[in-house]
């Protein structure tokens, strides 16, 4: 991995209906994640937060089925200019968010450099909802499916091109949760996925050996996006949409450990981390541990 790294907070709420995530960027940096970086000779820039708009309370909160559609697709657009520029100057994207729609402008700046990107999406939901589809009109519940070119164009089509990715190099670890038309999509795409039924059987080292396997041998870059819902609630309480029976500290660890060794990372972001629904920060605590061992911190 590079050892120059550019981190990016995104306070951003606007892809749900709770308040809180909004102040996920905060939790991490005061639960450590930059002294975290820097005791491992990381050269880290802090760039801040993106700042982000809010609908008035004249505005319409809903178009088209999506809940507050201009503002995300405008943090999406900073975002993903931002992330590109940083990419384009050679140093490592760290993006903390906010909700999960923010992987929009994540995938859409740097999915740019390169022609094959890979995703590993470590979460408890595939994401692979639209507006015709999504129970909600959460953009956060979106994201993977916007990546892939399916959507409204304001998302879609950040940064002037679509798709980002290619649904042959995505990997999603850790579902649990999947709408009937995310599993016909799924399907119908081609997607590899490993659900907590298959983690269980299998076992992590075994998951997390398939998926360093199967992308290296397509892909040039594998940016991780990682919820910290698809852990269980018992261990990251934090998080707006929990789902119960997800992964362990441990096995969580244990993945972040051997995506350090294979050095297949080339960006990453840390989602969901939601303080108020949180026991003591415990869950942006347990976020930063995952980033210690994800850029090579070994459990004592």
């Amino acid at each position: 991995m590079k050892t120059n790294m550019s981190v990016i907070g995104v306070p951003m709420d606007l892809g749900q209906n709770r308040r809180g995530v909004d102040m996920g960027p905060s939790a991490l940096r005061y639960a450590g994640v930059i002294e975290t970086l820097q005791r491992l000779k990381y050269n880290v820039n802090d760039l801040g937060d993106i700042p982000i708009s809010r609908p008035d309370n004249k505005e319409s909160r809903q178009e088209d089925n999506l809940r507050n559609l201009h503002q995300v697709a405008e943090a999406n657009q900073k975002l993903a200019e931002m992330a590109e520029q940083e990419i384009a100057k050679n140093r490592f994207p760290l993006i903390l968010g906010g909700d999960h729609s923010i992987a929009i402008g994540s995938l859409a700046g740097i999915a740019k450099h390169y022609k094959n990107l890979g995703v590993i999406w470590y979460d408890a939901h595939g994401d692979l909802n639209c507006a015709e589809t999504s129970p909600s009109g959460n953009i956060h519940g979106m994201p993977l499916a916007v990546s892939l070119g399916i959507g409204h164009e304001k998302l879609t089509n950040i940064l002037d091109y679509q798709p980002k990715i290619k649904p042959e190099n995505i990997v999603i670890v850790g579902a649990r949760s999947l709408d009937p038309e995310e599993r016909e999509l799924i399907r119908e795409k081609g997607i590899k996925v490993f659900t907590m039924h298959e983690i269980d059987r299998m076992g992590m080292t075994n998951v997390m050996t398939e998926t360093i396997d199967y992308l290296q041998e397509n892909t040039d870059g594998v940016h991780l996006s990682l919820d910290l819902d698809g852990l269980d609630p018992e261990e990251a309480p934090g998080v707006g949409t929990p789902v119960l029976g997800g992964l362990s500290y441990r096995e969580s660890h244990l993945a972040m450990e051997m995506l350090a060794e294979s050095k297949i990372i080339t960006s990453a972001e840390f989602v969901e981390v939601n303080p108020i629904l949180d026991d003591k920060n415990k869950t942006a605590t347990l976020a930063v541990g995952l980033v210690g061992s994800l850029f090579g911190e070994k459990l004592k």
